[in-house]
């Protein structure tokens, strides 16, 4: 195996398009040093990115935040004004693994490993954000719930990389939630994982929406129909459970060892609600 570690993005754009066999991307590694150690895979290239100026910050602008492929989860957790507009977000990814595993864990990684019971994913799909991906051809910018297309599959072509994961400005009376179901309670894997972002007016009513769902597809989904439930509300109980009903309506789940086919589906309309009621809080100032 080789390693390499630039120092440019079009370093290692032109290290991942050269090469002939199977090549890796190294941001955290949390996900890569296991299946390697586990022979899932055997990379005769790894291109370590954490060198690459901008990989390791957070950007904060006009338009909102721009993070780095190689920030970790904790340092999410660290960031006071990135926990205050998105702690839906940040909550989501404080909860891949302990401690150890934050501290080296990325969202961009999360994205890319393609998992359809990755944490993180429905939360920033919920909260609209998008990743800016180097390439070849120049850098694109796309959202991030087109990125997977299947488990361990995604959307990047051969010498893309994910250079950032962009967050939106929050609007006003705005809030974002992630909750999810494991057997166990700490350091499992979703069964069902729920993110919501909605925003209210002056008076309560909600005005825009977003919810996407996570391990009850073969990706996670950006569910449009859970959101137009909710839109026109006061996220009352009717709204409600014609969010719970969409969010169970859109699931198409398998039946594993973790969950059957009908505890996810009915799991995943009960955590819709709940969701939804904690981003409304949170856009209420509570």
């Amino acid at each position: 195996m080789r390693y390499e570690a630039p120092t440019t993005i079009n370093a290692a754009v032109k290290l991942l398009a050269g090469k002939a066999g199977v090549a890796r991307v190294l941001a955290g590694g949390t996900d890569l040093l296991v299946q390697m150690r586990t022979d899932r895979i055997a990379p005769d290239l790894v291109v370590d990115v954490k060198r690459i100026a901008g990989m390791r910050a957070i950007a904060t602008g006009a338009k909102g935040f721009k993070i780095g492929a190689a920030v970790s989860g904790a340092e999410l957790g660290e960031h006071k004004a990135l926990r205050k507009a998105w702690p839906g977000v940040v909550e989501a990814a404080n909860l891949i693994g302990p401690k150890q595993i934050q501290s080296r864990a990325t969202i961009a990684g999360n994205v890319c490993n393609a998992s359809p019971a990755a944490d993180s994913v429905p939360a920033l799909v919920a909260a609209g954000a998008s990743a800016v991906i180097a390439g070849t051809k120049g850098k694109r910018t796309v959202p991030v719930e087109t990125i997977a297309v299947g488990p361990g599959r995604t959307s990047l072509k051969k010498g893309e990389i994910v250079e950032a994961i962009l967050l939106p400005k929050r609007p006003p009376r705005s809030g974002d939630a992630y909750l999810r179901f494991i057997p166990r309670s700490e350091m499992d894997i979703a069964v069902v994982g729920v993110g919501v972002s909605l925003t209210l007016d002056t008076k309560g009513v909600c005005t825009a929406a977003r919810v996407a769902l996570g391990a009850v597809a073969e990706r996670v989904l950006l569910v449009p129909e859970a959101a137009k439930a909710l839109i026109g509300s006061k996220i009352d109980d009717d709204a409600l459970a014609r969010l719970a009903a969409a969010a169970s309506a859109a699931c198409r789940p398998i039946d594993d060892k973790r969950g059957t086919k009908e505890f996810r589906i009915k799991i995943a309309g009960v955590l819709a609600k709940r969701a939804a009621q904690a981003a409304a809080a949170r856009a209420r100032g509570k």
